[in-house]
């Protein structure tokens, strides 16, 4: 062995936290008290909701009521959420070279892209805005 060793559940957390801190304004406002947990990969649940081949096929995923049912009477029972998934981010990590931080970035921005209706293309920009 090397003495390297792959990014921990931790590691990935300190990076998303540290994404959503600079996440750009548009998105900003929608963000606030959304929990980040960062698991080794999805559940069963969320496997055969998303109908998943392989726990791979995933890299996170925004958990909350959709937009314009939070003030319709919906009640939340657990926060927001977006989940991150270790595994299947450092497998895709590994086969971009990308560096890390650039991917859990990408990831935590398209969660909350997808979950209020952003096209790739907006999500794309907001990518490239500086924070």
């Amino acid at each position: 062995m090397t003495g390297i060793h792959a990014p921990t559940l931790d590691d990935i957390e300190r990076l998303a936290r540290a994404a959503l801190r600079r996440i750009p304004d548009p998105l900003r406002a929608h963000v606030e008290g959304v929990v980040m947990q960062v698991v080794e990969f999805p559940d069963d649940e969320t496997m055969k909701d998303m109908e998943l081949e392989t726990p791979f096929d995933i890299l996170g995923l925004y958990s909350g009521i959709p937009p314009g049912h939070k003030d319709g009477g919906a009640i939340a029972r657990q926060p927001d959420m977006i989940f991150l998934y270790r595994r299947p981010i450092l497998d895709y990590w590994c086969e971009t070279g990308e560096e890390l931080a650039h991917v859990v970035r990408h990831v935590v921005i398209h969660e909350i892209g997808h979950h209020f209706g952003l096209s790739d293309e907006d999500m794309e920009a907001l990518e490239e805005m500086e924070d």
